[in-house]
């Protein structure tokens, strides 16, 4: 079963129940975008997604451009097709625009799958399973030997008591992590303390954290034991040195998210840096890139970044603008 066609309208439904404080010129009325996502095999999923207001026009567009990456995909592999999405989308997310048009697009294959098994999306929503997790977390270390440090990524996809009851279970089978990165919601920062104070494995996050403060009330908290800074997401270097040295005066530790080619400079410029996330993402945009040897980041004298852009790199995948 493929995905072979979508469609999208938008509708302007009346409020029968218009919230206070309304403007009278937009009270009677909700715009929205509905989506219908049809299979080879004759199967119509449907997605809705509002909030876009004014710019409900640019709402309908966004979820025909996601759409139409869907095209020739397995509706059943929900979690695939939105990775791609999500990767499609770049930096657009997690929030805005990006966000609510993927939501019309992922409860329409929702629904596709419910009719394909002939099953209520009620039946098809299980829990996670803590077990399989653990053989997961098992079976790598397994694999890697005890010697090597394994840290595990959630994607925020648990809930903190979730995050407890897998942790704890990952602890009484010996998998030895360094660290658990982003158990629950990024902005949860009572909710990662609660995490943090119940398990012995320590907790890393912060890479979907934007700007200075927003890490202040993270450290406050207590919320994690590992710093995760963002370039991009934090403002620049400027915020990220700040960030680093609010870092520091807790006593924790910083490591990086992507971009390497940069992280690399600012890991090693300040005394808690611990870990460069290696990740090549753009190692074809430039030159000059730190060498790699032993599993470390050798820098260069070369003055400022160190880097060129790769001419051959941009003729090659420039966008008209």
């Amino acid at each position: 079963m493929k995905i072979s066609r979508i469609r999208s309208q938008i509708l302007v439904l009346p409020q029968q129940d218009p919230l206070a404080n309304t403007p009278e010129d937009t009270s009677a009325a909700r715009p929205i975008v509905i989506v219908r996502l049809d299979t080879d095999d004759g199967i119509e999923g449907i997605g809705v997604t509002f909030y876009g207001g004014a710019i409900t026009a640019s709402l309908k567009r966004a979820v025909d451009d996601l759409g139409a990456l869907t095209i020739g995909e397995d509706p059943l592999r929900v979690e695939a097709i939105v990775d791609k999405l999500r990767t499609a989308a770049g930096g657009a997310g997690p929030a805005g625009m990006f966000t609510l048009a993927l939501a019309a697009i992922d409860i329409a294959l929702w629904d596709i799958r419910g009719k394909a098994l002939n099953q209520p999306l009620w039946k098809l929503l299980g829990a996670t399973s803590p077990a399989k997790e653990v053989e997961r977390m098992r079976r790598v270390r397994e694999a890697i030997g005890p010697d090597i440090k394994l840290m595990c990524d959630i994607n925020q996809r648990w809930r903190v008591e979730q995050a407890i009851d897998i942790g704890r279970r990952v602890e009484d089978a010996g998998v030895g992590l360094f660290w658990l990165e982003d158990v629950t919601a990024h902005d949860d920062y009572v909710g990662l303390a609660r995490v943090n104070a119940a398990l012995a494995t320590p907790i890393c996050g912060g890479e979907l954290v934007y700007g200075i403060v927003p890490f202040r009330h993270m450290i406050e908290a207590r919320s994690v034991d590992y710093i995760m800074i963002d370039l991009i997401r934090v403002g620049g270097i400027t915020p990220w040195i700040k960030v680093a040295g609010m870092a520091e005066a807790f006593n924790l530790p910083v490591v990086s998210h992507v971009i390497p080619e940069i992280h690399a400079h600012l890991v090693a410029a300040v005394p808690n840096g611990l870990t460069v996330e290696y990740m090549g993402w753009m190692l074809q945009l430039f030159e000059g890139t730190a060498a790699l040897e032993n599993s470390e980041l050798i820098l260069s004298d070369r003055p400022g970044l160190g880097l060129a852009f790769r001419e051959d790199t941009i003729n090659r995948f420039q966008v008209a603008s």
